[in-house]
């Protein structure tokens, strides 16, 4: 199976006692139904290729770390299992992949579910439920504008969208963790096709393979502070990550063409050990829609990335004299390369960084750009 996927094998099941028999989904034995999630782990699903035979290993260069507070304010650091799903099923008569007309919606608690199948071809979405300890969904469903998709967005917030978000003056929220999986032209037929006999339950059954995907995507992001030596004592608590898509068809898992701005949560550590070095980073974790135009989890390599978006990441940083300035950073390469999720990272040497002195707000903007062979180039 693929590792980038968790796999939901469900089973159809069609009982041949009756004339006109009734065909059912229904949680079979464990071995054929259980959903498997281990291939989300983020060691297997952030599965890119660095140069020909090197895997990617997100761990050797993540420095920051997780620690309990860190499990606080975001949670897990990778994927969580969801257990409740929501199942959309269209049935289109005797025409493969008609467009639909009509929708049954059912919600089941793991895998199991009964409903009622009629002869002909069906289309199925299945995706998950979201659980907040908090009751504040950002995720808005839009399941009305057509029934041939369901498109999931989030709204703007109130933090100020300061780059390439061209529509908006505000950064949007960011989702919740969302898993999605669309199989279309299902059969149903009288003769049994693709149906197997279970003699013991006298059931014919057929068993439909489904691949949940992640329809938003983790990233980790840090800016490595050296020599800091007490200029910076923290961060502001936010910062917003631009160039992203602003929502995404739950059907094909394709990121939206419009570029918004996402806002996330931020914290600072003291003395993190980087390769023996004690460094000050500023670090978060944050959820999108992935790149526009794209479905990223549906991509085998950086090759297929056709992305024309610039993506800044800036960071409210405060100084010792009671100075913020927010530094941006133009982690356009990155994100490219890491276009389903990964750890982005900058770098500032604080030796060629002044103390700000303007009063009243942010002291400067910098934008920095990509931390590459120990260079550090600041336009400011």
């Amino acid at each position: 199976m693929n590792k980038r996927s968790m796999m939901a094998s469900l089973s159809l099941l069609f009982t041949a006692c009756s004339p006109e028999p009734e065909l059912h989904l229904f949680e079979a034995e464990p071995t054929s139904t259980k959903i498997v999630f281990a291939e989300l782990e983020l060691d297997a699903y952030w599965d890119y290729e660095v140069e020909v035979g090197i895997r990617y290993e997100w761990r050797t260069e993540w420095y920051y770390g997780w620690d309990a507070e860190d499990y606080r304010i975001w949670g897990e650091i990778g994927y969580v299992i969801p257990n409740t799903f929501n199942i959309r099923r269209y049935f289109t008569g005797s025409t493969p992949y008609a467009h639909h007309t009509k929708v049954i919606s059912n919600t089941i608690e793991g895998n199991t579910f009964q409903g009622e199948f009629n002869y002909g071809f069906w289309d199925m979405l299945v995706f998950n439920d979201i659980k907040l300890k908090d009751g504040v969904q950002s995720l808005n469903f839009d399941e009305t504008t057509t029934l041939d998709s369901i498109t999931v967005y989030t709204n703007q917030s109130m933090a100020k969208a300061r780059y390439n978000a061209p529509r908006y003056s505000h950064a949007f929220y960011e989702p919740e963790e969302l898993f999605s999986a669309y199989e279309q032209a299902i059969e149903i037929d009288r003769e049994h096709k693709g149906f197997e006999y279970d003699p013991e339950r006298n059931l014919w059954v057929k068993r439909l393979n489904m691949v949940l995907q992640p329809i938003t995507y983790i990233y980790l992001t840090q800016v490595i502070v050296h020599h800091n030596n007490g200029k910076i004592v923290g961060v502001e608590g936010t910062g917003t990550l631009s160039g992203f898509a602003r929502s995404s068809v739950l059907n094909s898992g394709r990121g939206g063409e419009d570029p918004v701005s996402v806002t996330y949560q931020t914290r600072w550590k003291k003395d993190c050990d980087m390769n023996g070095e004690k460094v000050d980073i500023a670090g978060g974790r944050l959820l999108n829609f992935g790149l526009c135009g794209h479905a990223c989890g549906r991509l085998h390599s950086k090759q297929e990335v056709h992305d024309t978006e610039k993506h800044y990441m800036d960071v409210k940083l405060l100084f010792n004299n009671g100075i913020d300035s927010t530094f941006v950073f133009d982690v356009t390469q990155q994100v490219r390369d890491r276009y389903k999720g990964g750890v982005l990272t900058v770098e500032l040497d604080m030796d060629t960084i002044s103390v700000p002195s303007r009063s009243g707000g942010s002291g400067f903007d910098a934008v920095v750009k990509e931390f590459e062979e120990e260079t550090h180039e600041i336009e400011m």
